[in-house]
């Protein structure tokens, strides 16, 4: 299966994908990655080759990514290791 080119198409269903199936994972993020441990709730709103977009608790928050996200493969690959990385 190709990669596609991380098209705003393409940002809009990894969105939905984290948003319905990995709360938990997007609500990490925000915590760790964005700074806000006491976070309640988070959504994932974009995921660009340079950052991810999230609103947290009603404001929005940049998280950067360590490179640019080349494509769909790439961002998936990132987003896993990310999560990975958080301390248990």
């Amino acid at each position: 299966m190709a990669a596609d080119p991380l098209t705003p198409a393409v940002s809009d269903r990894i969105c939905r994908h984290m948003n319905d199936d990995h709360a938990e994972a997007v609500l990490a993020y925000a915590r760790h990655y964005g700074g806000l441990g006491a976070a309640e709730k988070a959504s994932l709103v974009a995921v660009r080759s340079e950052a991810m977009e999230l609103e947290v608790d009603g404001a929005k928050v940049t998280v950067p990514f360590d490179h640019c996200l080349s494509d769909s493969e790439d961002a998936h690959r990132t987003l896993v290791a990310m999560l990975r990385a958080l301390p248990r």
